[in-house]
């Protein structure tokens, strides 16, 4: 067994409500327009969940199952790339924590574990994750997430 001690915490806030976050990041057609792929599932405990580029090749390039899900507040995947789906040595976490300020703004937390450390899963979430993030947030604040 491959050690997997590489983790990434991501903290981002965003002026909405921990339902419309949830729905973000859950529904394929909202997803697909700040990150370009679309998140599909039909999000119950141990279903699949496939991570899908619209218009491309390899149109499933992510894949995992859903471990956990409290909508709108938490929600845990696995996380691997489609080739090597299957391998728990490949197979890493994705936690989303979402919390209700009474401020009208949302804290989410965006943790990225069990990852092993120098892959090249861990070199590109490393990259993505603040580019999906920041869409994420321009998205809901604005209606356009950014052109990457």
């Amino acid at each position: 067994m491959t050690v997997k001690s590489a983790s990434f915490v991501y903290v981002t806030y965003i002026r909405t409500t921990p339902e419309e976050l949830f729905k973000a990041i859950t529904a394929p057609e909202i997803a697909r327009r700040y990150w370009g792929h679309e998140n599909v599932s039909d999000w119950t405990p141990g279903s699949k969940w496939e991570h899908v580029r619209a218009n491309d090749e390899r149109p499933v390039e992510i894949v995992g199952t859903v471990v956990e899900i409290d909508p709108p507040r938490r929600l845990v995947l696995t996380w691997s790339a489609a080739s090597k789906a299957g391998d728990p040595d490949e197979e890493s976490r994705v936690v989303f924590e979402i919390e209700g300020l009474d401020t009208g703004m949302v804290k989410l937390v965006v943790t990225h574990d069990q990852l092993q450390p120098g892959s090249g899963m861990e070199k590109g979430i490393s990259k993505g994750w603040p580019l999906v993030l920041s869409s994420l947030k321009s998205f809901i604040e604005t209606g356009t997430g950014l052109d990457f």
